[in-house]
């Protein structure tokens, strides 16, 4: 990197420092993170640019699906082509005969079980926002230690303070500045988006009373 256009930045830049802080965080997330949640932590990053989920679009496919099952029956559900996997799963259970409680149980655990994996993801970044300082301050002892021994050498000891307190300013822009900033985005995001799915509840579970008021309209024909 050519530092020679910001001549003001370059006393804050490390090498050393840079990899105590950054690859020992690293590595005490790696080690406490279970592989499935740290992999998610990182994919969740492609999210906080996005716009919050809307449950907008999905209530108006089921206001549609709705029509074609009072019209065709649940049965003419089977072929549609659902992109929302809690959606699918629940017209899927509706078409197999599922009651509006078990449609609003299934929704509930996915709803459930999808929080808890975002709230995993926001955990990782909650957890390095921890990690970073600790590092830090042991980047600054590892400094310290450097220049005590090197109290007989005036020369090599500039580089031993820097490491001691370029440690503790990285350990404290990593964690409030970075890692605290995406736990919240994070956070916000699952909130929001278990807030709008819980919308779909009610009319999901409507179909399940479908079929069986269309088959009673079909017995009183036949009487």
């Amino acid at each position: 990197m050519d530092l020679s256009s910001f001549p003001g930045l370059a006393p804050f830049l490390d090498p050393v420092a840079i990899a105590i802080v950054g690859g020992g965080t690293a590595l005490a997330v790696v080690l406490r993170t279970p592989l499935g949640d740290l992999a998610r932590s990182v994919s969740a990053l492609r999210v906080l640019g996005r716009r919050r989920f809307d449950a907008e679009a999905l209530l108006a496919q089921i206001t549609a699906l709705t029509r074609i099952a009072r019209r065709h029956g649940l049965i003419a559900l089977d072929r549609s082509i659902i992109s929302d996997t809690d959606v699918a799963a629940a017209v899927e259970a509706a078409v197999d005969g599922a009651s509006e409680a078990k449609i609003v149980a299934l929704l509930q655990h996915r709803r459930a079980a999808r929080f808890e994996r975002h709230r995993a993801a926001s955990d990782v970044w909650t957890g390095m926002a921890e990690i970073a300082p600790a590092m830090g301050m042991i980047g600054t002892l590892i400094g310290l230690v450097g220049m005590f021994v090197a109290m007989k050498d005036p020369a090599t000891i500039g580089g031993a303070m820097a490491v001691a307190l370029l440690t503790t300013l990285y350990g404290a822009i990593l964690a409030s500045l970075v890692a605290l900033p995406v736990a919240a985005r994070l956070k916000r995001q699952a909130r929001h988006e278990a807030q709008e799915r819980a919308r779909l509840e009610i009319p999901l579970a409507a179909l399940a009373g479908i079929e069986p008021a269309v088959r009673g309209g079909l017995r009183e024909i036949a009487a």
